[in-house]
């Protein structure tokens, strides 16, 4: 553990806190359809002729069950759109771009599982894939099918989490919101004007951003008749840019944050980790601010970077120690584990990007996880686990915290005989029995798929590994698709055909269907309480404090938070996690164990 890389984690850390105001008080004007912005002269007059194209009264505020089906039915007519699109990927434009460039046994059409999976993955911010995208995707399913769900699904995150935060501070209020007004105001006020900046600075890394034909490559040998290798060409730039700001994660190659394209710079290694929380981060300032009390804001986003900074330093610690079976073969253990990650980042920002993406719902990656060692891995395991609350997804990151934190209120006021009392409102029995079934959601969720997977055929014949690990690519699949992350353990092959009887074709759906269905429960059969929490404490009367409140702006709440959120979510997951990483750390340490 080097001076160099603490060095960065406390730069990382100062750069995040410096950006979270600013970038919060932008979140205030857009997330308010009365506020004013120095983009108002350009985006104004195309804003007001959404709202007249589309119907929009932008007046017109939504109750809790109305925001919730609105979003629900915009969710499903563009997962629908980006399902039809990767099944007519061969007849769309652009398609012979790489008819012409990439092998012959790429797939033109995605099959029906496959574009079921990645439709459901894209619609909930999880942009799992299994698939790479350079040898799958055309140049039109990257931009239209893809990219554009980057936007709308990171838009309605933080929609959810506006619509909390105001229920939050208003009094006796019966709306929270107009779903299609913070939809667009969204997009047009803070993601695209970003991404602009963000895509020509990556150009400027060196990234590509082109509608080229693929190069060919030729290789040393290539006399000797052996296949010809192609460099991918695209429009890369402009969909890393809201991969990242959205906590996307959807990479436009197979190796995403790895490949020298996606992340061509240290620079651009830093700036990708920094722009995962930037949102997320900024949305505790904008709680602050709503509600009045921003000391409040930041002991949120303490607690949010306490269990960050122990999970980055927790990985990192396990990755340069390395593994000692290798020490006993005589291999050099200075480096640490190196196997799976990028030389141009090294142990420290493999692990810094791997706490990081998992820390948000972003599935970026500049390492392969599957090569993390077991307590390496363990930690991005352990974030999706927590629901991804750790600064996490933009908008689902906060809301997901503030269910923790009406948790963690409760408990306050049980430990201490008084009713239990948040900014003003009292946490009641209705309060309690949402937040308990969102949580549940998420647990049952995880463990439940796992379970099915792991006592079924199809199951296990997508796993590289068998043992412990194998059962911690499981794990990781599933929870990554609940929490809406999208990254992988890479040895879990998503498309496993279980064995076939003689003259029955090979079926890619089990983990398709399974891992799809596993992204719609994590994402929206679990707003449903959290919005429900929502719109119950938004017709609460606000109370002023008294000596009775419990306090939640100094440090004693940010204990309690933190306790709170590894006691609920992390005691769930022990078991299932002392089978996987934990038992295979043991194995590795003993030379005379087999480990798979």
């Amino acid at each position: 553990m080097n001076p160099l890389g603490w060095l960065q984690l406390i730069l990382f850390l100062v750069v995040l806190a410096l950006i979270t105001k600013p970038l919060g008080i932008w979140l205030c004007k857009v997330l308010d359809v009365n506020g004013k912005t120095f983009l108002d002269p350009v985006l104004k007059p195309v804003e007001r002729l959404l709202y007249k194209l589309c119907g929009i009264d932008p007046s017109k505020e939504h109750n809790w069950k109305q925001y919730t089906i609105a979003m629900l039915v915009f969710s499903l007519v563009t997962m629908l759109f980006s399902y039809g699109a990767l099944r007519l990927q061969a007849h769309l434009p652009w398609q012979g771009v790489l008819d012409k460039a990439v092998s012959a046994d790429k797939q033109t059409a995605l099959t029906p599982a496959l574009a079921f999976n990645t439709a459901t993955s894209f619609a909930t911010n999880t942009n799992w894939q299994n698939y790479s995208g350079e040898n799958t995707m055309s140049y039109f399913s990257q931009m239209v099918a893809l990219a554009s769900h980057n936007f709308w699904s990171a838009a309605v995150g933080i929609a959810l989490a506006a619509a909390f935060v105001r229920a939050i501070a208003r009094d006796r209020a019966k709306t929270i919101g107009n779903f299609w007004t913070d939809l667009v105001r969204i997009i047009l006020y803070l993601l695209i004007p970003i991404c602009i900046v963000y895509s020509l600075f990556l150009v400027s890394q060196g990234m590509i951003q082109n509608f080229s034909p693929y190069t060919q490559v030729a290789h040393i040998d290539q006399a000797s008749g052996s296949t010809p290798s192609f460099l991918q060409q695209g429009p890369m730039a402009s969909q890393i840019a809201i991969k990242m700001l959205g906590t996307n994660g959807g990479g436009y190659t197979g190796a995403n944050a790895a490949h020298p394209f996606e992340n061509p710079t240290p620079l651009s290694n830093f700036i990708q980790m920094l722009s995962i929380f930037a949102i997320p981060s900024a949305l505790t300032w904008y709680l602050g601010k709503t509600v009045k009390n921003q000391k409040h804001g930041w002991a949120v986003w303490l607690a949010m970077s306490i269990i960050f900074v122990a999970g980055a330093l927790a990985c990192w610690q396990a990755e340069v120690s390395g593994n000692p079976r290798l020490t006993q073969l005589g291999v050099n253990p200075v480096p640490g584990n190196m196997e799976g990650k990028e030389v141009r980042f090294g142990v420290f920002n493999s692990a810094l990007f791997a706490t990081i993406t998992t820390d948000a719902s972003c599935g970026a990656v500049n390492c392969m996880h599957d090569s993390l060692t077991p307590l390496g891995g363990m930690i991005p395991l352990l974030n999706l686990h927590l629901g991804e609350i750790i600064f996490g997804g933009v908008g689902a990151g906060l809301y997901g915290m503030l269910v923790f934190i009406v948790i963690a209120i409760f408990l306050a006021g049980l430990m201490v005989g008084r009713t239990p009392e948040y900014l003003g409102k009292k946490i009641e029995a209705y309060d309690m029995k949402a937040a308990s079934l969102a949580i549940l959601i998420l647990t049952f969720s995880i463990l439940g798929f796992t379970a099915w997977a792991v006592v079924s055929d199809w199951g296990q014949a997508g796993i590289t590994n068998q043992g412990p690990h194998g059962f911690s690519e499981i794990l990781y699949g599933y929870s990554s698709c609940v929490a809406n992350n999208g990254s992988a353990f890479a040895g879990l092959n998503g498309n496993a055909n279980p064995p076939q009887p003689a003259g029955v074709p090979p079926l890619d759906w089990h983990y398709n269907f399974t891992l799809g269905l596993a992204t719609l429960f994590g994402r929206f059969l679990m707003i449903i309480p959290v919005m429900a929490l929502a719109g119950n404490l938004g017709a609460k009367k606000l109370i002023p404090p008294s000596p009775g409140s419990f306090p939640v702006a100094n440090f004693t709440f940010v204990l309690l938070l933190v306790g709170t959120i590894l006691i609920v979510a992390a005691l769930n997951f022990f078991p299932a996690l002392s089978l996987g990483p934990i038992i295979e750390h043991f194995l590795m340490r003993n030379p005379a164990a087999h480990l798979y």
